[in-house]
């Protein structure tokens, strides 16, 4: 099995709500469909909808919970991504948990002189080839966003990623749907053409509309194109409670249902069985500062809820952790970070992705991202867990030691403990005068070594020259 999929069976699990309060959001959902609608800014998928015995009264549509129901059920369970080789790299399917990078950081924390600073077109190929080289990094988005014009950065962020992995990957689009075309257009030829892509698919698009409850006309492009296409896409809401949505988390997560449910429906009436990512953004807004906190207890509670809908209606689901509203590599990033990551998978998500996001999603931070591997490597461990059989219980092993012996030279130590034990990379487990030998580091400076060493030294997978002048021409 490719070390990259995760062993279902021993997973832990967190829920967190009961069946029926589960019901109730999931009802609740229905309701707004149907009584209030959504607005719908695409004649297309106006269409689409009226034609299926929906009510359109302008933009506004109304959809009965038939269709919504039967997307449902139309929607794959399971979506099995590749890396740009064709290898077989993540199976998105009930509690798999795969953890990867977020998109479009605006500011940099400079890996020389710690300070902060505009991202570049460069800092996407630095993040995917730190990414590339980090061993629980499971896929890569871009990660950062240089300021100004950003008409078409898409494909520059594109080309840098290409190059500087092989890992699977999310693309965000916000540039119009001929950016959108290029960019399908690109990774078929890598994959080697359209029905390849289909059939072994690296690329996943990310996709959002304006909540509540509007559905533009980029952010429905974006779906119908990728559902045409068999392209799997994320396609979810950002709800601040009590701001663009109910203060209170249950009327919050109801509301973002709804609207992930009403792209799901829209995806499944243009092209039946196309892959769909489920998920959603939801969280508490913090009056006091005006600002949506990735740090937030609430985030992951509304992020565990969605993930239990996703099982309900068996998708798979987009999720988050690994991101911190600090703005220093320090006990809050470490802490937001750590707690963000468990939660996350613990409650089932699949694509967990933000990992080292800083600034509550403006800044990104190599070291962070270096960081946040080690954490992720303590949180796989735990997800995969340990069994209970009569070869580990050990009896005859204990039987056959005295009483105030000791196990270290027995052949079952020597055979199970390299897969029992997790050892760590960057966390310290010297004694106090090795420590003080080694240069007194810190986690963050031996993170900060790491980074160094793995980029200086670190040779992605080599992209087809002629894909590279594809890319240049674009």
């Amino acid at each position: 099995m490719n070390p990259g999929f995760t062993s279902l069976n021993r997973q832990p699990l967190l829920e967190m709500l009961s069946v029926k309060e589960l019901d109730d959001i999931h009802y609740a959902s229905l309701e707004i469909l149907e009584d209030v609608g959504v607005d719908i800014y695409s004649a297309d998928a106006q269409k689409l909808l009226k034609d299926a015995g929906a009510h359109v009264n302008g933009v506004n549509v109304k959809i009965p919970a038939r269709l919504v129901e039967d997307a449902i059920l139309s929607s794959p369970p399971r979506i099995v991504m590749h890396d740009r080789l064709g290898n077989r790299a993540m199976a998105l399917e009930r509690n798999a948990a795969y953890f990867g990078t977020g998109s479009d950081l605006l500011y940099t924390l400079d890996m020389d002189d710690g300070r902060r600073r505009f991202s570049t077109i460069e800092d996407v190929g630095t993040a995917a080839r730190l990414s590339d080289a980090l061993d629980n990094i499971d896929f890569v988005m871009s990660y950062a966003m240089p300021p100004g014009d950003k008409e078409g950065v898409e494909l520059s962020q594109l080309r840098q990623m290409l190059v500087n992995t092989s890992k699977p990957l999310i693309m965000t689009v916000f540039s119009d749907k001929r950016i959108l075309e290029k960019m399908i257009g690109v990774c078929r030829a890598v994959a080697g053409g359209a029905e390849e892509l289909e059939r072994k698919p690296f690329l996943c698009v990310y996709g959002q509309f304006i909540s509540p409850l509007t559905h533009h006309e980029e952010g429905l492009d974006r779906l119908l194109i990728c559902a045409d296409g068999m392209i799997p896409i994320i396609y979810i809401p950002t709800i601040l409670a009590g701001a663009s949505g109910p203060v209170t988390m249950a009327g919050a997560i109801a509301l973002g249902n709804a609207e992930a449910l009403a792209g799901l429906t829209i995806g499944q009436l243009k092209r039946r069985g196309s892959p769909f990512i489920y998920g959603g953004c939801v969280s508490a807004f913090d009056m006091s500062k005006m600002v949506l906190p990735y740090g937030s207890p609430e985030w992951q509670m509304a992020n565990g809820v969605m993930c239990q809908l996703a099982r309900r209606y068996k998708l798979p689901v987009f999720a988050t952790g690994g991101c911190t509203d600090a703005k220093m590599l320090d006990g809050q990033a470490a802490a937001e970070g750590a707690f963000s990551l468990l939660m996350s998978a613990l409650t089932g998500g699949n694509l967990i992705h933000d990992v080292g996001y800083m600034q509550g999603g403006f800044m990104g931070s190599p070291v962070y991202l270096a960081f946040c591997d080690e954490m992720i490597g303590y949180v796989k461990r735990i997800l995969r867990n340990f069994t209970v059989t009569d070869e580990t219980l050990a009896l005859d092993q204990i039987r056959a030691v005295d009483p105030h012996g000791d196990f270290l030279t027995e052949e079952h130590t020597v055979k199970h403990y390299k897969n029992e034990a997790w050892y760590p990379n960057l966390f310290d487990r010297n004694s106090y005068e090795e420590w003080e030998q080694g240069g007194a580091k810190s986690s963050y400076d031996r993170a900060a070594d790491k980074c160094a060493r793995l980029l200086a030294g670190h040779a992605p997978a080599p992209l087809d020259t002629k894909i590279i002048e594809m890319l240049n021409g674009l």
